[in-house]
């Protein structure tokens, strides 16, 4: 307990001292708990609408819209717009949290963040007359990812996963029956015969770690074994004969010259367009590749995540967004009613048609706009990886081991058998403070 409260302490002496940089002028809004309309504020990831309310958009701002209309009169949702990347959004917050921004009402949250605010004591209980609902319908990595220490602590919201995207024909060529699970193996013998590159992302950021894990998970091993321990007692499992089969897989990719021209600083923009290109026939990528592609989609196809090992299924990787309620906000009970709006069915579907970005609510998926939106099967495939889907680590000391995972495998070329166990070393030292990050 001494190590988690120390880290805790830490991270609030940290955050406060910042708050003051950042203009927190919004702690005293006009946001209360008195009669009439109330005021929530809603911190938004960005995404297609940003703060552009347009139903053409169908953004979060148009959600925040859609159910403040909706509430005849209970209140009124404005929207603040959080940075672009995952770890600006979650200083942001947490500064903002630390300093007890009454203004906290609803955020969304990177879904490897929310252990985090939960141990901290920084999201208000989710009230148990809307647990069922919050629950009930969604797909199970969402309800996962929302909970911790056994407690719903957030909601689904947005839910998301990795596809593996390929051109039919070439998988044709190739010998793949692709209407049954391939494995990593495969397809690295598949680039190897055409002559092309696999799509991956691999630069010194967290979408590395979402593949590792993937590739971890896959084999039937975990990054961390005891999820809520503190400190020393956090048992790592990336030493082991999951985490060097991973190590094997991205040393080959890697080694063989198959993860594309600059596999070192591939992320999902860049692995996009090695796929658009015609560099790669296979790609691991989100479901908004298909929105990004142009042109004759005739070719295109997705299937499920590729396996690490024959014979286990695979276990793809899990993203999107939850919706936390802050400790302090001055109406929680509120703003549960709103985030029940927002992730109600209709919301649901016209969020993932109109934004691309997929519903945590499994009967979204039968909706029309939203078969329109996913053609050819794409919705289903969607919805069976989610059910599949793994979240990364679920510790509140997730940044820690997040960015000594990138540090360790980094760059994917000098990757070895020896690399888990020199990760995990590292990792241990920096939770027990005898290194640095």
């Amino acid at each position: 307990m001494q190590h988690g409260a120390r880290h805790r302490r830490t991270a609030v002496a940290v955050a406060v001292a910042l708050a003051g940089t950042l203009g927190l002028a919004s702690c005293g809004d006009d946001s209360s708990s008195g009669g009439g309309t109330q005021t929530l504020t809603w911190y938004i990831n960005p995404d297609v609408g940003n703060a552009d309310p347009s139903a053409e958009k169908g953004g979060q701002a148009y959600l925040a819209k859609v159910c403040s209309d909706a509430s005849g009169g209970r209140y009124r949702i404005n929207v603040q717009l959080l940075p672009n990347s995952a770890s600006d959004q979650r200083i942001q917050l947490l500064r903002r949290l630390a300093a007890g921004d009454r203004t906290m009402d609803l955020m969304s949250i990177d879904p490897v963040f929310v252990p985090e605010f939960a141990q901290a004591g920084y999201l208000a209980p989710v009230p148990e007359s809307l647990t069922p609902q919050f629950t009930q319908d969604r797909v199970r990595s969402a309800v996962q990812a929302s909970t911790w220490d056994g407690k719903l602590v957030a909601v689904p919201f947005w839910a998301n996963t990795q596809l593996l995207w390929y051109r039919k024909s070439k998988a044709q060529q190739a010998g793949l029956d692709m209407s049954q699970p391939v494995t990593w193996d495969q397809l690295i013998q598949a680039a190897r015969s055409s002559g092309t590159d696999l799509g991956v992302q691999s630069s010194l950021y967290e979408g590395y770690v979402v593949w590792i894990n993937a590739l971890i998970a896959g084999a039937g091993g975990k990054i961390v074994n005891n999820p809520g321990a503190m400190g020393e007692d956090v048992q790592l499992g990336i030493d082991s004969p999951a985490g060097r089969e991973a190590a094997r897989i991205i040393s080959t990719i890697a080694k063989g010259g198959l993860g594309g021209p600059s596999m070192s600083t591939s992320e999902e923009t860049e692995s996009l367009d090695l796929f658009k290109a015609g560099g790669a026939n296979y790609l691991v990528n989100w479901p908004y590749t298909y929105g990004a592609l142009t042109g004759d989609k005739s070719d295109v196809a997705a299937t499920t995540y590729p396996r690490t090992v024959e014979g286990r299924n695979a276990a793809p990787p899990y993203g999107g967004i939850q919706l936390g309620v802050g400790a302090e906000s001055r109406n929680p009970d509120l703003a549960y009613q709103a985030a029940a709006c927002i992730t109600n069915e209709k919301n649901q579907a016209t969020y993932m048609a109109k934004a691309g970005n997929p519903a945590s609510r499994k009967s979204s998926y039968q909706d029309p706009a939203v078969l329109k939106a996913f053609p050819n099967g794409i919705a289903q495939t969607i919805s069976r990886s989610l059910d599949q889907a793994v979240p990364r680590p679920q510790s509140q000391y997730y940044g820690d081991i997040s960015t000594g995972l990138q540090q360790r495998f980094s760059p994917p070329s000098s990757v070895t058998q020896q690399t888990p166990k020199t990760a995990q070393n590292f990792i241990q030292d920096v939770l027990k403070g005898e290194a640095l990050l």
